[in-house]
């Protein structure tokens, strides 16, 4: 028996072996996988180690390593601002705003799509929602800009509904809507890809069945496609709470503007003047980042515990 356990030990190549022996087998893979490997590498995990200037009093000329190191002064100096409440009240409000109205949009619209019984013109609807998501988003916002100004097509057309004629994004209640309106016209064609591809991999002999026990295209949807896309939509979801808190800033700024700062500014834009505009103070706006980092990471954790505990489906283990 220990003959037997010696010479199995013999055969089993070392790791070192079986990571060469799989680079050879897959070359051509990884060497596809490559470039992606090396942005997040070069772009995403390297730049984490700045995360130490959060703690440090951060001077150019002296760099990361001989700056003075201040511990959590700027971390206590945003929790004590004025600003803080009013920051994370509003990059909380559009997030929530956008996660309940625009989360469902694309599941939605994927689910009508798959109704569409004309291939033409299934694909002919696909093609003009795709094209938003590729539009520049300086060109986007632009384009928001003068539709929503008092001479604008949409305030026009509200007004035709009994609408004010204002500049609609210079009025601060009015921006949430704007914002989240807008991601939904730019984004539902372009999210619902994902749904389509899971409603593809359905078995069409689970709708033959429903249909030979009586069910109807309602009941169908409950039952057959609803659950058959159940686990994409989850992680999708989990995917969307580790976003809570990252309101990103570039349409941000090309909408607002200190008139709607009330409603407008979120953590993002605030970081973004702080550390690049008006200041410069770099410390400060990466306490400020990596605090809104830490919250994101804290709900996907938790909304991955929880899809896991209540529905089996989850991100990882």
């Amino acid at each position: 028996m220990e003959r037997v356990l010696m010479a199995t030990k013999l055969e089993t190549p070392g790791l070192g072996a079986r990571i060469k022996r799989e680079l050879v087998k897959n070359k051509y893979i990884y060497l596809l996988a490559l470039p992606v490997i090396a942005y997040y590498i070069i772009f995403c995990y390297w730049p984490m180690f700045g995360l130490v200037i959060a703690f440090k009093q951060y001077e150019l000329g002296k760099g990361i390593f001989d700056s003075k190191w201040v511990g959590l002064k700027y971390f206590m100096e945003f929790f004590k601002s004025r600003n803080c409440l009013r920051l994370i009240g509003n990059t909380l409000g559009i997030s929530l705003y956008d996660l309940i109205a625009g989360f469902p949009a694309p599941i939605i619209f994927a689910l009508l799509l798959n109704e569409i019984r004309s291939s033409k013109f299934k694909r002919t609807v696909q093609t003009i929602t795709y094209l938003p998501h590729f539009i520049s988003l300086v060109v986007l916002c632009g384009m928001i800009t003068d539709f929503f100004a008092a001479e604008g097509i949409i305030t026009k057309i509200l007004m035709k509904f009994g609408g004010s004629q204002i500049n609609y994004l210079g009025a601060p209640k009015y921006f949430k809507t704007i914002y989240v309106t807008t991601n939904i016209w730019q984004g539902v064609g372009w999210g619902s890809i994902i749904y389509l591809a899971a409603l593809s991999g359905i078995s069409p002999e689970l709708y033959e069945a429903a249909t030979v026990d009586g069910a109807g295209r309602f009941r169908q949807l409950l039952a057959v496609t609803l659950p058959g896309i159940a686990p994409t939509i989850v992680i999708m979801l989990i995917l969307r709470m580790g976003q809570l808190m990252s309101v990103g800033f570039e349409k941000i700024i090309l909408l607002y503007n200190p008139g709607t700062y009330e409603t407008a500014d979120v953590i993002s834009s605030f970081v973004y003047r702080r550390g690049i505009g008006e200041s410069a103070q770099y410390s400060f706006s990466s306490a400020v980042g990596m605090f809104q980092s830490v919250i994101n990471l804290i709900l996907l954790l938790g909304a991955n515990f929880l899809s896991k505990r209540f529905s089996g489906n989850s991100l990882f283990k």
